[in-house]
């Protein structure tokens, strides 16, 4: 998530929605002044083009190119806009599935949207994807199984809260973990990323979503909190903690 020749980030932040910010352009500079791999994931097709505009200069921006589930029912008509974009990006999302009660309504349509997003990321193969998973982690990795062979793509999957059987059949899949401050937050959650294999974990803010002291979290000020608290939990530094976490998006975007 660097171009060539510049400075290796010291910190990631894989999954937040900097244009849900009234101050989109400022954080971006915030990312770049803090060294902070930042993806800009996206909500719809239509978002995408702005996004790259300002984030064209950043030395530690990039842009995904998304369709949220929870817009599906709305923005189904723009999936052949994603599939039109899809060879001008690497990154992908948030795109997946929400089978929450607010949402369940519309599964069907998410579930075609998804199928279609993964088969065109495979047909073109490289492609790095963030995924929202809830309450369908079983949908998600048995279409992720089906349609996206781990030769062909690479999945994250963002706030995972499935089981741990979940985390392991997602880790022979080939996936990565994205970490939020809210995930580690509950008990239940904490002994699960505690579980998780250290070479597949990454961390994001889902920012403006998340609340931390009161506000949106935002790259820069929490990431750094985030590796701190996840280091505490696995029992490393938080330099041990963040240099892991550097090296696997390293891995992850060099493969």
């Amino acid at each position: 998530m660097k171009p060539q020749n510049s400075t290796s980030p010291k910190w990631v932040d894989f999954h937040c929605h900097l244009d849900l910010y009234p101050d989109h352009e400022r954080l971006i500079v915030e990312c770049d002044q803090a060294e902070v791999a930042t993806l800009a994931v996206t909500t719809t097709p239509k978002a995408w083009r702005r996004n790259c505009e300002l984030a064209a200069s950043a030395r530690h921006v990039r842009v995904a190119l998304g369709l949220h589930p929870q817009l599906v029912a709305e923005r189904e008509s723009e999936l052949p806009l994603l599939e039109r974009l899809l060879e001008e990006t690497r990154y992908v999302g948030e795109v997946g599935l929400d089978a929450g009660p607010r949402f369940y309504r519309s599964f069907d349509a998410q579930e075609r949207v998804f199928k279609r997003v993964l088969e065109a990321c495979a047909e073109q193969g490289g492609k790095i994807l963030t995924v929202h998973s809830v309450r369908s982690v079983g949908k998600v990795l048995s279409h992720i199984e089906r349609l996206l062979p781990s030769d062909r793509g690479t999945v994250v999957l963002h706030w995972f809260t499935g089981s741990a059987n979940e985390a392991k059949r997602a880790v022979e899949l080939g996936c990565y973990f994205s970490i939020n401050s809210q995930m580690l937050a509950s008990t239940k959650h904490r002994n699960l990323v505690a579980s998780l294999p250290s070479d597949r974990l990454l961390t994001e803010t889902d920012g403006p979503f998340v609340q931390r002291e009161g506000r949106s979290t935002r790259p820069a000020v929490d990431i750094p909190k985030t590796v701190q608290a996840l280091a505490m939990l696995r029992e490393q530094s938080p330099e041990q903690a963040a240099e892991q976490i550097v090296s696997n998006l390293r891995v992850l975007v060099s493969s």
